[in-house]
């Protein structure tokens, strides 16, 4: 039997016991729509933590970031990974908390669109149905990145099309996304933060050893001009078709570009991401209890750093131990590194292991896209704006025909074989980042935020994002900066200047934001009363009376 066999064989394994899991939980994820999308809130501080880094770490994290490492040094990828490890800490220590409260005080809201409809009170579903569109723009774009990712991994290690790879990719996240739900997707995602981080050591510390030890890979690295600064970027001499130029088996490198202040800036403004990530907010929501999440935090934090820090540890130390492989030789080629490590150094069985490292970032993120992006559609925009009767049969039906049309919508926009993980990925992060983001802190800190600002602050970070991407940035110059930076901005300045032009929240708004900390229950005072809606009519002629 060939090593490619049993590689591929240990992996097959992989997926039927993923699968296996899906099926365990089918039943308990398809008793009703709460069930199917939230979990029942159920989730423990251990599964809350390592799903919520698992669906966010996609393969990016094992391709991804070591092949930007490989290929142009430690600037950019060294500040995307601070940026990435303070705003996940952040995320959890501002916002879980008061988002799992909030989101039981706001009418128990199963979905990000739901939890900001219900705080604003809306009666026409103008939140809502701007919501579920972004969510289904943006995850559509992420879905795409992770075909990507199976379809480079499985072309790289079996030398087949990495077309026909990427659907077979597609088609094994399709079945298990459906089959589990949320309770299944969560459960697997533990189970598969921990093959990450585990694959992501052992590829480090095998290939350290095999590269000469820590002394001969820091020695490899300081010899390319650039390439350990934090304030410079190292620039691989390159033909007309992108491939890295080499001599003497050596790569060639040429005069290292400048980093600046506003390029690190730019960078570290990843982390503003995470503050929009629906896959993780929604860990938030569903956890058993809100004091769980102190430890959460903690376990999700340690996990970021160490999994960061060594995914750009690989990217380093694959300079000094393939340093003109010809595969690696592009920036898209570059992705393919720690597959290339694990093939080469590992036993067959040990690198179907490690490359299902690979897949596991993958699925656990894919899966996670798949399953919000349908949420929006048939929990918000069907069940919560077209249809308002609708049956959990019918919003679970619509479900799965909308997971079917973004996987097939993925798959277009992944067909580019040349496509690099880390700038589709990078788009759809600054998307949600600017889209949700701030509202969701301003949502959560500031009471006199309105439905309206709310609204203009959402559609203008989430507008201002393809503006900025596809007809600012190109200009260069100060204008160069990652999207996510300049439409974070507007969409704050959206939030502050329309919610202060506009009446403030009516009186039950103002309660619910003064305590829904204190709420166990949707819909209760803490002394067990139910607060009743006033008209609306009411409320804004109070407003104006200055009641």
């Amino acid at each position: 039997m060939t090593n490619q066999a049993v590689i591929l064989i240990v992996m097959a394994g992989y997926m039927l016991m993923i699968i296996a899991i899906g099926i365990l939980f089918a039943r308990r994820s398809n008793k009703n729509a709460e069930s199917y999308f939230l979990g029942g809130r159920t989730l423990g501080p251990w599964v809350s933590a390592m799903s919520a880094e698992a669906s966010d770490m996609s393969g990016y994290l094992l391709m991804g970031v070591p092949g930007l490492a490989y290929w142009c040094g430690l600037a950019d990828v060294g500040w995307t990974a601070i940026g990435l490890a303070l705003g996940t800490y952040l995320n959890w220590l501002l916002v879980s908390r008061r988002l799992r409260s909030y989101s039981v005080a706001a009418g128990n809201a199963i979905t990000v669109p739901d939890f900001l409809s219900n705080r604003f009170h809306e009666k026409k579903k103008v939140i809502l149905g701007v919501s579920a569109i972004f969510i289904l723009i943006f995850f559509t774009v992420y879905a795409a990145s992770c075909f990507v990712t199976c379809g480079k991994l499985f072309a790289g290690l079996f030398n087949m099309s990495y077309h026909s790879m990427m659907l077979v990719g597609a088609a094994f996240v399709l079945l298990y996304t459906m089959l589990g739900g949320f309770l299944a997707e969560s459960v697997s995602d533990f189970i598969q933060a921990m093959v990450m981080v585990a694959a992501l050591l052992c590829v480090l510390i095998v290939g350290t050893r095999h590269a000469g030890g820590i002394g001969a890979v820091m020695e490899n690295a300081r010899a390319i001009p650039g390439y350990l600064s934090l304030t410079q970027l190292a620039s691989p001499v390159v033909d007309a078709s992108g491939v890295q130029q080499s001599a003497g088996g050596a790569p060639l490198f040429g005069i290292p570009e400048s980093y600046g202040f506003l390029k690190i800036l730019s960078t570290l403004s990843w982390g503003l991401g995470y503050f929009g990530m629906p896959q993780v907010l929604l860990r938030f929501m569903a956890i058993r209890r809100g004091e769980e999440l102190t430890r959460s935090r903690r376990i999700a934090s340690v996990w970021v750093v160490i999994s960061l820090t060594a995914a750009v540890a690989i990217g380093v130390m694959g300079r000094a131990l393939l340093p003109a492989e010809v595969s690696l030789a592009t920036q898209s080629g570059a992705e393919n590194l720690f597959a290339q490590i694990a093939q080469l150094l590992f036993h067959p069985v040990l690198a179907g292991l490690e490359t299902a490292g690979i897949l596991a970032a993958t699925i656990s993120s894919s899966d996670s896209y798949l399953l919000i992006a349908s949420s929006a559609v048939s929990q918000n925009l069907f069940a919560g704006i077209i249809k308002k009767d609708a049956t959990d049969k019918q919003i679970m039906r619509l479900s799965r025909l909308v997971i079917l049309l973004i996987t097939t919508l993925g798959l277009v926009i992944a067909w580019d074989e040349n496509s690099v993980i880390f700038q589709v990925v990078s788009f759809a992060w600054a998307g949600f980042g600017a889209t949700f983001g701030p509202i969701m802190l301003f949502s959560l800190f500031w009471k006199r935020t309105t439905r309206a600002g709310a609204i203009a602050g959402m559609v203008g970070g989430g507008v201002m994002v393809f503006i900025w991407k596809l007809l600012i940035k190109s200009m260069g110059g100060l204008l160069g900066i990652y999207e996510l930076l300049p439409a974070f901005i507007i969409s704050l300045l959206f939030i502050v200047v329309v919610s202060l032009l506009t009446a403030k929240p009516n009186k039950r708004m103002l309660y619910e934001f003064d305590h829904y900390m204190d709420d166990p229950l949707p819909g209760t005072l803490p002394s067990g009363t139910v607060l009743v809606d006033e008209p609306m009519e009411a409320m804004e002629s109070e407003v104006r009376s200055g009641k």
